[in-house]
Parts: C-alpha cells; structure tokens; sequence
C-alpha cells in the first residue's frame, strides 16, 4: 500500500500495488483484505496519523511487514515506530534505489533505518519521565483535566498535579501543554 506519488516508482519494478490511500483510517482493514505482504506508511495522514495506523495494522495484522516512508524526521517518530514494530523508517527524500532496496528489505523481513536518524535517536537524551508521569500526560495530552485524570486514576488531584510539575520541571516545558508537546515529540507518550 503506497501513495500515489510513490506508486509510480514501483510500476517499473516487479513490485505489485494492490491498493492506495490518502489516509490513515483504512490502512489496517484495506491491508487485511488485500493480504498485503508489506504495508508502506507515512506518518502525516489525515484521519489517523501513520503512526497510530500502523499501531492498529500491527495488532490485526501482524504477518503484514510495515515500512514508514515519511518527511518527518523526528528522533520521536523513529522512537514510536520502532516501539510499534515496524521493518523499516526511511526518509521520502531517500535516493530511489535506497528506497526499493528498504521495500525489498523490509518485505523480506530484515530492518531498514535512516542511518542519519538513527545516529541522531541516540545521541539524544534518555526518557526522564517515571511511568506514572507519562501515563498522567498521556491523559492530559487526551484532554483530560487535572481533576478528570484523579478520578480515571484512582489518585487526589494533588498527586496528579505534582505528576504534573514534575513532568514541565524535568522536561524544562513551559506548562503542561508544552510537556506534552516535548515528550510526543520525543516519542516518550
């Protein structure tokens, strides 16, 4: 499953594209019907980001290899995807024969990163977070105020606003908002 824009590449090649979407909401139940062997996902999708689809895809469909092409090269995004457990992460503005070279990779079953990425997720600072202040700005970044997120959790609303102030200390955020910005960026949530 590719867009259209990489579509035309493989026509070239012995590599057969059985479907096409503009977004992420059908890529899990179109990559089951059409038994797909490998499904090539970006992450800037409407509807569902290319992440969360091929969370769902992984989980439905787990024979289904799962290359994320993107233009979205984020140390968080790689981080999120190889927690997923995707084949590949490669880079939209990769050379054309690298990029048959990760289909024919990944469709095999090997791994295949940007190595520029990858070089950058870790040199990059460790999780700082507890389980505990991820899961509360894992809420927060839900919408859930501080009060609703007491109640979910079965804590007092002074214990979720301390997981609160320690997440923006740590993460050296501005406020909530901002702490889950950072640590979505980073892939931490």
């Amino acid at each position: 499953m590719v867009s259209n824009t990489v579509r035309s590449e493989f026509a070239r090649d012995d590599i057969e594209v059985v479907a096409t979407l503009d977004d992420g909401v059908a890529i899990a139940a179109t990559a089951i019907a059409e038994r797909a062997d490998l499904a090539i996902v970006d992450i800037d999708l409407p509807g569902k980001d290319g992440l969360a689809a091929a969370a769902e895809l992984r989980e439905r469909f787990p024979s289904c290899r799962i290359l994320i092409l993107t233009a979205l090269a984020n140390p968080g995004n790689l981080r999120r995807a190889m927690q997923i457990g995707v084949g590949g992460f490669v880079l939209k503005h990769s050379p054309r024969t690298e990029l048959l070279a990760a289909v024919r990779t990944v469709a095999a079953g090997g791994q295949v990163l940007d190595s520029g990425l990858a070089s950058a997720t870790l040199r990059g600072p460790g999780n700082p977070l507890t389980e505990r202040e991820i899961e509360v700005l894992r809420h927060c970044a839900a919408g859930a105020d501080p009060k609703e997120i007491a109640g979910r959790l079965h804590l007092s609303y002074g214990r979720v606003r301390n997981y609160l102030a320690a997440a923006v200390t740590k993460l050296q955020a501005r406020n909530r908002i901002d702490a889950v910005r950072l640590a979505t960026d980073a892939g931490w949530l």
